[in-house]
This record gives C-alpha cells, structure tokens and sequence, in this order.
C-alpha cells in the first residue's frame, strides 16, 4: 500500500493532468488538464489500465531495487 503510481501529462514544463493510483483516477490541474481528466475517468478501460499499472511496473520493479540496495 506504500507504493504509488503517478502518470504525469505536462505541456511547457506545466503538469496538465495526473493519474495517482492511490486517488484510482486523473486530477487535472490546468483549465485545459480538467477537460482531459474528465474525458479519461469516462473511459473505464483505459482507468482499468492505468490501474493495472501499478501491479505490472511498479510492484514488479520494486522487488529488484530492494535486492540491489
């Protein structure tokens, strides 16, 4: 439960918009970013697979950083 996974979208150095896995949906912080978030939260599919994000790269990777420290 510690570990999060953040997806990012930035535009000009600005983040735009955020998938945080411990939310389990897109935060948009831009005029333009809130657009995007609503239209991704409305797709199921692509949030189950943002989701599933955390299990496949995060909770895979995190086994070998521990046994390289």
């Amino acid at each position: 439960k510690d570990i999060e996974y953040i997806r990012s979208y930035c535009y000009n150095k600005l983040e735009v918009t955020r998938f945080d896995s411990n939310v389990g949906r897109f935060i948009g912080y831009t005029e333009f970013g809130v657009k995007q978030a609503e239209y991704f939260n409305n797709n199921p599919s692509y949030i189950a697979s943002e989701r599933a994000q955390r299990e496949a790269y995060c909770l895979h990777n995190v086994g070998i950083d521990y046994r390289n420290v």
